[in-house]
């Protein structure tokens, strides 16, 4: 038994910080090492959240034709990609999106725009009039990802009663020009303080297997613990034809383990949510994030790619012996 791996995994249980080389030993751990931190996260997980997991789906409320240059994403209009290009749903759609994320039993639930940001119009109203629909029919916890804020539609959006905005750091600052260079990172950072500022939680994550060292993983983690963002959404890249990003490879099962332990190390008490690629990524081993400290994960589609089926997801969850919330409001 390793028991400097036991050491680390105590020394966060007890309240203290992880320092990057240690981060960088849970990343780089192999066979009963890899367990043991493994447990240690799961304990740590344990230690505020118990077995209980959380829930969350999106509606991919505008798709297409944004301006940013992300090389990952399918929805630029820098790359050529098949994905499909519409206008803002209706607010009926919207809605009724809700009432079925409800029915499956998420506690959450994001209305996700493609573009830069979002501006005060009829698109705006009508995210915010759905926002309090969702309020006030649903018990579940209207959510958005509408770009970057000002403080004037962070303001609107929690007064609608938006209870969570979501916006990805999507990598290291580090690694970030490598990523897009039509808007600064700092303007991300600037809009999770935002929405801060105006009462609203922040999920906030980001995408690996994007081209990332290992070392750019834990200065993300860092960097989200220094803003102290209150969910975070782990993605692992699902290759799409006709982005810069086509011809990355997969990243392998373990090494997704590895980010998620690494993640509830780095971020003892937060939400951690296992999203985008986990099927592709971890396949077999999908059921293993939620001892590895994972407490929640994305079901349904995602913007551009499917997910698995509910009947699939309702099953590894039952296997893997935990709880799901329920709604919270």
């Amino acid at each position: 038994m390793n028991q400097s791996v036991i050491n680390i995994s105590t020394k966060v249980f007890n309240g203290e910080n992880l320092s990057a080389d240690e981060g960088l030993q849970i990343l780089n751990a192999r066979g009963s090492d890899l367990t043991l931190f493994m447990a240690g996260a799961h304990r740590i997980k344990e230690q505020s959240l118990a077995d209980q997991i959380d829930l969350c789906s999106i509606i991919n409320a505008k798709s297409g034709r944004c301006a940013e240059n992300c090389s990952f994403c399918a929805q630029s209009s820098h790359h050529q990609t098949n994905t499909p290009v519409y206008a803002l749903k209706s607010c009926e759609e919207i809605v009724e999106g809700a009432h079925q994320a409800e029915r499956e039993g998420n506690h959450c639930y994001g209305i996700v725009t493609s573009g830069t940001g979002v501006s005060q119009g009829d698109e705006f109203n009508t995210i915010l009039k759905a926002i309090t629909r969702i309020k006030n029919e649903t018990r579940i916890e209207p959510s958005a990802s509408l770009g970057i804020l000002t403080e004037e539609t962070a303001t609107a959006l929690a007064n609608a009663g938006c209870i969570t905005y979501h916006h990805n750091l999507e990598t290291a600052r580090s690694f970030f020009p490598e990523i897009c260079t039509t808007h600064d990172y700092e303007e991300d950072v600037a809009t999770i303080r935002v929405a801060k500022k105006a009462g609203m939680l922040v999920c906030c994550g980001g995408i690996f297997g994007l081209g990332e060292s290992l070392e750019q993983r834990v200065e993300m983690g860092l960097t989200l613990s220094e803003l102290d963002v209150d969910s975070v959404p782990l993605n692992f890249l699902n290759p799409v034809a006709g982005t810069p990003l086509a011809d990355n490879q997969l990243l392998t099962p373990l090494d997704c383990l590895r980010i998620i332990t690494l993640y509830r190390h780095l971020l003892p008490r937060k939400r951690i949510t296992v999203c985008g690629g986990r099927e592709k990524n971890m396949r077999d081993f999908q059921a293993a994030m939620f001892m590895a400290g994972a407490s929640g994960t994305m079901v349904g589609n995602y913007l551009t790619t499917t997910g698995r089926n509910q009947e699939d997801d309702m099953q590894m969850i039952k296997d893997a012996e935990v709880v799901v919330n329920a709604c919270h409001s």
